[in-house]
């Protein structure tokens, strides 16, 4: 009779998670993206910003209303795409996964866990850049904050369905930050963030509104100025989660 091994429990779960936590901890490099660039982007642009003669977004100046929620999803697309998929590599390309997969535990451990630490560099990055912004510059917080909330969680599970999927087809733990970083960039310049999609193309502009970057900061700039975010730019978010989601599933390899 054969006995099938017991699955780990909330325990093991949770030691993973910790395990992971200080992994991360350690990669002192790998915290000065998600926990300072988002700071060094609101100082840089709060210090920027001249409110004189700018037109207000429904009663806002441009740094609350826009500045902020693109400094944001900037945060959440770094630790998404770029930040875990080299992780991920790093485990595959050493074998981690693979060992674990002849184990009780199951390497699905290591993805839960570094999404987990990951979503909390995010808020810890999120908390320092608002609580930056409203003593440096006195930003107002959103005037919708379950709406910024709920967008936010969209904008995340979107951007790691991406590093996924980045993961999924890297082979080594370069690669993965070369892949993650190129598509970073790409949506970063299409979504408005090297000056704003005005200075773009029409063409471009209109692209980059639909992409998941463009769309996060149309969406979260809505909950800032207390307005409902477009249900079309809620629609890409959740379709690049799943069709990205999907393929991530489909091309994952373990070893």
């Amino acid at each position: 009779m054969q006995i099938e091994a017991a699955r780990p429990g909330l325990r093991s779960w949770a030691m993973m998670v910790g395990t992971e936590g200080k992994l991360v901890a350690r990669d002192t490099a790998g915290l000065i993206v998600p926990l300072g660039l988002p700071m060094l982007i609101m100082v840089m642009n709060g210090l920027g910003a001249d409110g004189e003669g700018v037109p207000a977004f429904n009663g806002l100046p441009p740094l609350d209303a826009y500045v902020v929620p693109l400094t944001l999803v900037m945060m959440i697309a770094v630790i998404g795409v770029v930040n875990m998929p080299s992780f991920l590599a790093a485990y595959r390309k050493t074998g981690v996964l693979r060992r674990l997969a002849v184990t009780p535990a199951h390497p699905i451990q290591v993805l839960v866990a570094q999404v987990v630490v990951s979503m909390i560099q995010a808020i810890c990055g999120l908390i320092m850049a608002l609580v930056l912004a409203r003593a440096a510059f006195d930003v107002s917080m959103p005037r919708n904050i379950l709406g910024a909330i709920g967008v936010f969680l969209l904008i995340s599970v979107a951007m790691y369905a991406l590093g996924m999927l980045v993961a999924a087809i890297a082979p080594t733990t370069n690669s993965a930050v070369a892949i993650g970083l190129v598509l970073f960039f790409a949506l970063l310049a299409l979504g408005g963030g090297f000056g704003g999609r005005d200075a773009l193309p029409d063409a471009l502009a209109t692209v980059g509104e639909y992409l998941p970057y463009g769309a996060g900061v149309e969406a979260l700039s809505a909950t800032w100025m207390g307005v409902a975010p477009d249900a079309l730019h809620l629609g890409v978010l959740a379709g690049t989660t799943l069709l990205a989601g999907a393929l991530a599933a489909k091309l994952f390899r373990w070893t």
